[in-house]
């Protein structure tokens, strides 16, 4: 039977790396191509059954800033799939960045300067909208949109015999200083995608607190520092051109330094790697508790818990 995986903003930078990696490994998957823009998303599909006339590749449309978009395409989903082995919540914005000059130039001549350029900390920020669902565009994009996504998907994801998993493209530009609960939509701030992406971070703590015991198991993972359609947008081309070969140089001092697409889905499939080997362990605890009714010893307790956080 093929495994089923839906990959989120599949039409271009990591997401269309992704789906070209995973043909590359299995090329009898079925793989579904979410995504916002249904031409470009068309184009894409004719390329990989290009190059892997065996797969499955399906579309569905959906726009994670629009709520009732997600509701449409999760609708959709259900009457196509009767499950969803993998999952990944890869589609993501950061609108009209803005670059700090005066934190660039000031980080250039400190000891922080690998840390800068690997984690943008401090130098990027954004200008951020209310959507026709009156949400932060930033939030409800990364954040929200898969939430409710995951939520519509329960019955597809949430099999118990035979688990799915759900990937999140997070970002080394997460900071805990950025997010806040009394302003979880970063209203208020002016770094609202390192915010959202320390949401991510705590969401996917959250869905293995409560969905493990269901047979869905969340990792999230960071590709790394890329040049991508999203950070193009931060520089004008001349400056990226300046820019690589400092990027390459500081390859040897710092592995965050991916610079391709393609380079940074290793990154997911290794989070795929590592949430199956999560999988094994918790099925192992729970056959633990099937056979065994006394109450667990502390070792296989603490071994739980780290499983689900």
């Amino acid at each position: 039977m093929r495994k089923a995986v839906l990959v989120t903003g599949a039409s271009s930078g990591v997401g269309l790396a992704l789906c070209k990696r995973l043909l590359e490994e299995d090329h009898e998957l079925h793989l579904c191509l979410a995504c916002r823009n249904r031409s470009k998303a068309e184009a894409v599909r004719a390329a990989l059954l290009a190059s892997h006339p065996l797969a499955e590749v399906s579309i569905v449309q959906v726009d994670v800033s629009d709520l009732q978009s997600v509701f449409r395409a999760s609708q959709e989903l259900r009457q196509r799939f009767q499950r969803l082995d993998y999952v990944y919540l890869n589609a993501g914005i950061m609108p009209n960045p803005q670059l700090n000059i005066k934190a660039l130039f000031s980080g250039l001549f400190s000891r922080k300067v690998i840390h800068m350029f690997s984690t943008a900390e401090g130098l990027l920020t954004q200008e951020d909208q209310i959507t026709a669902d009156g949400l932060q565009e930033v939030f409800e994009t990364n954040v929200f949109g898969h939430f409710i996504l995951i939520q519509e998907l329960a019955p597809l994801l949430c099999h118990s015999d035979s688990p799915s998993q759900l990937i999140w493209t997070s970002s080394r530009n997460a900071r805990k200083s950025n997010f806040c609960l009394e302003d979880i939509q970063h209203s208020r701030g002016q770094e609202p995608y390192s915010s959202s992406k320390y949401a991510v971070d705590l969401l996917s703590v959250a869905v293995n607190r409560n969905f493990n015991s269901r047979g869905l198991y969340s990792s999230v993972v960071c590709p790394g520092t890329m040049v991508t359609n999203m950070t193009c947008g931060i520089l004008p081309p001349f400056v990226w051109t300046l820019l690589m070969p400092i990027i390459w140089l500081l390859r040897f001092f710092a592995n965050a330094f991916t610079l391709t697409p393609y380079n940074g889905t290793e990154a997911l499939r290794e989070g795929v790697r590592a949430g199956e080997e999560q999988r094994e362990e918790g099925q192992r605890i729970r056959s633990g508790f099937r056979a065994d009714s006394r109450e667990p010893d502390v070792g296989l307790e603490l071994t739980h818990r780290e499983i689900a956080a």
